[in-house]
């Protein structure tokens, strides 16, 4: 997969991107620390209120986490389209490590989930949690690397990131929909097929599939389907111009879109849900409710599970052929990056936010997926930071310096 470089875009395409998720990685690193710093502040409570005050039918969280995120995943839909059709993942081969490292990053962790939380039939639903892989965060720490994180490990760590995203959709969809109104459903898959319709005739005006994008929100809000799902759901009717190999295409609506939406998406949307949901008062927090189960699980499925289960399908898979290792990169800094996978954060935090509602398991909740993603980002990190180079990663850098 990753030893067939003229498949790929131009490298300043690539760069650009992760360029771009990395500062959006590192402001919300910061809007983590910040809602942290508030919620132990005087302003703890003000803090609270403001998020928990109604904006007409929906609290302002929910209008962050309803509303906002799914324009996110609006924008996950776009970039897993984009692979799919056009990028590092338009083929089987392309696909197969990606594939088969996000299976295991997501099985694993949520094996020892329900390993750890089994005890209490309260805590079964939150077995997704430590599933995700938060890829801004991941690239944001892989950047304060510079070079010492062959291009290859970005490619993999982003590739697997999209495959994960995919699982969480699927989970959304199907684990967490308690109650379905037809009426609402049907006229959300009527407005899917007639943005679909529009696909295939060729329409290329992106306003009509926003217009018709909001109303598929309001009708998949309404159905009982999380509505973040109808971003995803829109995002596939998006026409795309195909152009391997060569930079996007300006008259590909996908791509104005995605362009388009990027900025906002990670210098807005992603810090602000970071920012409204990652704060916990630890005020009267001992080590009993560290240890409690809810956050030894998502921790230890976050940290053990994503190193355990994604380093280990890809030893597998290369021992057996099936992929290659990638590119530049020594079998110690592969691990790193499966340890990297351990931040969950975004993702973790929103599919938590669906599985309980009890004040106190949301704030447990915070906890293991604060402690198991920090405690992956700093393992990552260092043992990336010591980590001998392969010999051929400067040779390699130097052949994907842009020409000036």
């Amino acid at each position: 997969m990753f030893q067939r470089p003229e498949r790929r875009g131009p490298i300043s395409a690539l760069r650009s991107f992760l360029a771009s998720e990395a500062a959006g990685g590192v402001l919300l690193i910061a809007a983590a620390a910040l809602a942290m710093a508030v919620a132990n502040s005087p302003a703890g409570e003000t803090y609270d209120r403001v998020l928990h005050a109604y904006l007409g039918p929906l609290s302002l969280l929910h209008w962050i986490n309803d509303g906002l995120m799914a324009v996110f995943f609006l924008l996950v839909g776009l970039e897993i389209k984009r692979e799919l059709v056009d990028g590092r993942l338009a083929t089987w081969a392309d696909r197969r490590l990606p594939f088969i490292a996000a299976l295991a990053g997501m099985v694993v962790p949520a094996a020892i989930y329900l390993t750890v939380a089994s005890n209490d039939p309260a805590l079964v639903r939150g077995w997704a949690v430590p599933a995700a892989t938060d890829i801004a965060f991941a690239i944001g720490v892989l950047a304060l690397l510079g070079s010492r994180a062959p291009t290859s490990l970005k490619l993999f760590l982003t590739t697997v990131a999209i495959v994960d995203d995919m699982g969480a959709v699927v989970i959304i969809a199907l684990a967490y929909t308690a109650s379905l109104n037809f009426v609402a459903l049907v006229s959300g898959g009527l407005l899917l097929l007639l943005m679909a319709q529009m696909n295939r005739r060729g329409e290329c005006r992106l306003w009509m599939y926003l217009a018709l994008a909001a109303a598929l929100w309001l009708a998949v809000l309404l159905s009982g389907v999380h509505a973040t799902v109808a971003g995803v759901l829109a995002a596939f009717t998006i026409p795309i111009v195909r152009t391997p190999g060569a930079p996007d295409s300006p008259n590909s609506p996908l791509h104005q879109l995605e362009h388009s939406l990027h900025p906002w998406v990670a210098f807005g949307i992603v810090p602000l849900f970071g920012f409204a949901n990652a704060g916990v008062s630890l005020d009267g927090i001992g080590l009993s409710e560290l240890f409690a189960p809810l956050p030894l699980a998502i921790a230890a499925g976050l940290f053990l599970g994503k190193q355990i289960g994604i380093f280990a399908a890809v030893r597998g898979a290369v021992a057996l052929g099936w992929a290659c290792r990638p590119t530049g990169a020594t079998w110690l800094q592969v691990y790193a990056v499966a340890l990297l996978c351990g931040i969950g954060f975004t993702m973790s935090l929103f599919i938590g936010g669906l599985a309980f509602s009890d004040p106190v398991l949301i704030a447990e909740l915070k906890i293991g997926v604060l402690g198991g993603s920090v405690l992956s980002a700093l393992s990552g990190y260092l043992l990336l930071r010591f980590a001998p180079a392969a010999k051929r990663h400067l040779a390699l850098a130097d052949e994907q310096q842009p020409a000036r």
